[in-house]
């Protein structure tokens, strides 16, 4: 496997080896050995799958408080979506950075997503799942989300009018946030 370090300590993209003959293809998507090698968590509590039928749809940017945080492993089955991430850390020289991946099924990127990490991610092609690994369970009372066009972080989305839930659509601001973030 081929690790990409990214410009926010302590996220990582990751090409895995992949295997090709005139039948398809074999990889291992996940190896905890060989995954905790490169100082990712090695006891993951959930896996999560999500569909997209359309172009445009927007999920994020969300995070857990401690003591649930997450981190996170991210890959896509099916489709393509442009991945974010934004550092949440208190103290980070790059707090309130973002930066932005490509992951698609024709690439088979995976992307590690550390704890102090918001994240969140659009679909550029129809019919796209997403699937991730969390290393704490989901807590409702600790769950959070930062405004996915909020101006202070700039992302640059593929689009200006996605497809939001209701929640994320009423997320607030990361300065308005950010007096909550304990990492």
């Amino acid at each position: 496997m081929k690790v990409i370090e990214s410009k926010l300590q302590g996220a990582k993209l990751i090409e895995p080896s992949l295997f090709e003959d005139h039948r398809g293809f074999f990889m291992e998507s996940y190896h905890a050995e060989g995954y905790a090698a490169i100082g990712l968590p090695n006891t993951y509590v959930q896996d999560n799958h999500s569909l997209s039928i359309q172009v445009g749809v927007l999920r994020g940017l969300h995070y857990q408080l401690n003591p649930k945080a997450q981190s996170k492993l991210v890959r896509v089955t099916a489709g393509s979506i442009f991945d974010a991430i934004v550092d949440i850390r208190k103290g980070s020289p790059t707090f309130g950075q973002w930066e932005g991946f490509e992951l698609s099924a024709e690439n088979k990127r995976q992307l590690f997503v550390p704890s102090g990490f918001a994240h969140g991610f659009c679909t550029v092609a129809p019919n796209t799942e997403v699937q991730y690994k969390v290393d704490n369970f989901f807590s409702p009372e600790q769950d959070r989300g930062i405004l996915w066009n909020d101006p202070t972080i700039g992302i640059e989305w593929p689009t200006n009018a996605p497809i939001l839930s209701d929640k994320d659509s009423r997320h607030p601001g990361l300065l308005n946030a950010h007096n909550n973030f304990v990492y």
